[in-house]
């Protein structure tokens, strides 16, 4: 099948400096492992100076994921709809063994910019992943950043 199923995936990774949020957009199509989106989202966190990082993803209008890094620990995620296949397979790696089409992670994950994990769930439910996204930039204070990539 090959890597064609990124084409409608879109990722941004946004780091937190002292002048304020930093994004770029981030390629995935060479992940294969948890460990390289850990190591990609490090490498932003370096060049911008920035802890935490915040790595947003959708696919389609299937579902969503937000991952956050701090520092050398683990990342950790919250996936709107755990899918096993595809780029779905990577961020189950994060979010440990969910059912397929059930959301996993940790929804808490943004609690301390303001993000509550009710909040976060309900948007998995609710809102296109999109959507949700914008949201959950607006939220942690990157809404500008994330709408700059997205266009």
């Amino acid at each position: 099948m090959g890597h064609n199923w990124y084409v409608s995936a879109f990722a941004a990774v946004f780091a937190q400096t002292p002048h304020g949020w930093v994004g770029a957009e981030a390629i995935l199509a060479e992940a294969e492992h948890v460990d390289d989106i850990a190591d990609l989202m490090r490498e932003a966190a370096v060049e911008s100076y920035g802890d935490p990082v915040v790595l947003l993803i959708e696919q389609d209008d299937d579902w969503f994921a937000v991952v956050r890094l701090d520092g050398e620990g683990e990342p950790r995620a919250y996936v709107s709809t755990v899918r096993e296949d595809g780029l779905g397979s990577l961020f189950q790696q994060l979010v440990g063994e969910v059912p397929d089409g059930d959301p996993g992670g940790d929804p808490a994950l943004l609690e301390d910019f303001g993000l509550d994990s009710t909040k976060l769930g309900d948007l998995g439910e609710s809102a296109l992943p999109g959507d949700a996204l914008l949201a959950v930039a607006e939220h942690a204070g990157f809404g500008e950043e994330f709408d700059r990539l997205r266009d």
